[in-house]
């Protein structure tokens, strides 16, 4: 068996059983997914998916929709953190046009895959139909797909919409049960009074509709770019790929999918423990334990940039770090261990 295979090769590297925490539990993990003892990490991707939203009409960010095509076009120009973090450690991104209410000029560097100009507002429509829903799940499967001929086999997911903390608190709220009020944060910098709006906005939306099937939730609820990270976990699951987790939004994309499918968090990594408080209790639902605890709460993919080398770290210390039979050294510990079959 695989795991036995790597847990021995993890506890016969030169140093104390468990020694190296969380960087062993990674280089299991990585290994089980890969079948292999030697894993390797080839040709890391994020893609950062970006849409509006309707219920921005209703006051519930601190910024209006345009900051979203702004945020798009600062990434174009390399100036946001995603764009700092990707390039410190070399990791391939791709910014999609999912849904923005904006004309982006031909020629830059933003991929159109714009399915319309943003949901509806929930106060009085469902955010998307069921088969736009469905598209935007097809398009962020093939974006990860195409990542996957490329020779991709660790991807990542981020987002950028303003509002978008608003569909990921409805669908935690719709799917784990967890009451609305412990779902809803603070999202682009909102005030007590601004909560307290959002609150009781999300909370007339939540009565208003009552979706019976997981399609039918993530359409109701969600946003153009959650769909399609939704799509494009369950795409990297069938492909076997490692797919990393960013923060609360992204992650809401994540348990739209472990809804629809549960065996795709076999194949997740979670980056990192957001400042959102709905985040929190996403991870607990999902029984994740997160690399990170950094308070970020930026989204873009920025978590899953910055975890990125840990996992490299993991992988390279199975495949590069001596044995104690290589290096000469006795370890009566080890022997101990695997004598008695822990």
């Amino acid at each position: 068996m695989i795991r036995q295979e790597l847990q021995r090769k993890i506890d016969t590297r030169t140093k104390p059983l468990g020694s190296l925490g969380k960087l062993e539990e990674l280089a299991l993990k990585i290994g089980i997914i890969q079948n292999s003892s030697t894993p390797e990490l080839r040709k890391p991707a994020i893609l950062t998916f970006a849409a509006d939203h309707g219920i921005v009409d209703e006051g519930v960010s601190a910024y209006s929709k345009e900051v979203t095509w702004q945020m798009v076009m600062n990434f174009v120009q390399g100036g946001a953190g995603i764009n700092v973090f990707t390039r410190q450690h070399g990791i391939h991104l791709r910014v999609i046009d999912a849904g923005v209410d904006y004309d982006f000029p031909e020629g830059i560097n933003v991929e159109n895959h714009k399915l319309a100009r943003g949901t509806q507002n929930m106060m009085h429509a469902p955010a998307m139909s069921i088969e736009l829903c469905q598209k935007a799940i097809e398009t962020g499967a093939q974006c990860v797909q195409e990542e996957f001929n490329r020779g991709c086999n660790v991807i990542g997911f981020g987002e950028m919409g303003i509002g978008n903390t608003s569909s990921a608190s409805l669908l935690l709220h719709k799917i784990a049960g967890i009451p609305l009020r412990d779902c809803v944060g603070p999202g682009t910098g909102l005030k007590a009074d601004g909560m307290e709006r959002k609150c009781r906005i999300l909370s007339q939306v939540a009565e208003k509709f009552d979706p019976k099937t997981p399609i039918e939730t993530l359409a109701t609820f969600g946003g153009i770019e959650i769909a399609m990270i939704c799509g494009g976990v369950i795409e990297a699951r069938r492909l076997n790929m490692t797919i990393l987790a960013d923060g609360f939004i992204a992650t809401s994309g994540f348990l739209a999918a472990y809804n629809m499918q549960p065996d795709v968090l076999d194949n997740v990594i979670y980056c990192h423990s957001s400042n959102e408080p709905g985040h929190r209790h996403m991870l607990e639902y999902m029984k994740a334990d997160p690399i990170l605890h950094l308070d970020l709460r930026l989204g873009e993919g920025t978590g899953v940039a910055v975890a990125y080398p840990i996992l490299e770290s993991a992988v390279n210390f199975l495949n590069q770090m001596a044995s104690f039979d290589e290096a000469e050294v006795c370890d009566e510990q080890i022997d101990r261990k695997h004598e008695a079959g822990i």
